[in-house]
């Protein structure tokens, strides 16, 4: 798997409406040109458990923005949509109706599949427990893979982003029990993690950061409202910037470590083509927000 471009836009709400900063952050990276009409998309949104999306929270992502996303794939006109997710900290259909999720898939006419229920294939991994999972048939059929999802510190992967979202959205918790543990998955996260984004593209990806977890995650942390949304075209370069937020350097996620010394790129936030609001000013509004004071890790590049 390669991924040609490293595009990631940082965008902030000047509202309460969140999808305004989702959709500066598309038209940025120039998403419309990434799905065509015979596209089949899945977006998969973070629904971990029945906790409903809000700013003293932050473990699920809001109806409201997922619906204003799902109009957007509307406006690309691909041949279908599906929401496809896989709740690992419960029962996926008991999440979606809890939270409202249901009304979105209803009123906006899209399928929804639950990635803890078959008909699966089989893929393997490279990787040793488990070296193989069953996925649900949908992974053979989608053209286009879309992980939506909010930046959570995470006390076993250390950082919940883009790419923790697909990887343990996917395996079925009729294979892998609730929690999706198991069957080894957590005995060896970070190199699950890194392998299951060997094998699976993400073709855009959406972190919200309204609210942000930090403190510990992925449900018991502090929630913080930032503003902040990340969008980019390459879940690599996008878990990378998100990182940076944290504080965090490639080396202190191991996955993102593991997937840059295979050869996938670009985990090096200087060669990662930042646009919208740059890299220094973002730390400072998410460590404002966070930490009531404006740090900066990084320094500002020479224009």
């Amino acid at each position: 798997m390669v991924y040609e471009n490293n595009n990631v836009a940082i965008t902030k709400t000047m509202s309460k409406k969140e999808i305004n900063a989702v959709l500066e952050g598309l038209n940025l990276i120039k998403a419309d040109s990434l799905i065509n009409n015979d596209d089949v998309v899945v977006i998969v949104p973070n629904w971990v458990n029945k906790n409903k999306p809000h700013p003293k929270h932050g473990v699920v992502v809001g109806t409201d923005t997922l619906k204003g996303i799902i109009k957007w794939i509307k406006d690309q006109k691909p041949k279908r949509i599906v929401v496809a997710t896989g709740s690992g900290g419960g029962d996926t259909l008991e999440v979606m109706k809890e939270v409202g999720y249901d009304k979105v898939i209803l009123e906006e006419k899209i399928d929804f599949i639950d990635f803890n229920t078959g008909p699966y294939v089989e893929i393997e991994l490279n990787h040793t427990k488990p070296n193989k999972i069953k996925i649900n048939k949908i992974y053979n059929e989608m053209t286009k893979l879309i992980s939506f999802t909010q930046l959570k510190v995470h006390e076993e992967a250390t950082m919940s982003s883009a790419i923790k979202n697909v990887a343990l959205s996917m395996p079925s918790t009729e294979e892998h029990g609730t929690p999706k543990m198991n069957k080894g998955i957590h005995e060896e996260l970070h190199g699950f993690i890194r392998a299951m984004a060997e094998k699976v593209k993400i073709d855009i990806s959406i972190v919200s950061l309204n609210p942000v977890m930090v403190g510990t995650g992925p449900t018991n942390g502090i929630a913080k409202h930032t503003g902040l949304v990340i969008v980019g075209d390459n879940p690599i370069s996008v878990d990378a910037v998100c990182a940076r937020m944290l504080g965090f350097k490639t080396q202190g996620i191991r996955y993102l470590y593991e997937l840059s010394k295979v050869g996938l790129k670009e985990t090096n936030t200087d060669k990662i083509n930042i646009l919208g609001i740059d890299l220094v000013k973002a730390e400072k509004i998410f460590t404002d927000a966070v930490y009531d004071k404006e740090v900066s890790f990084d320094k500002q590049k020479n224009s």
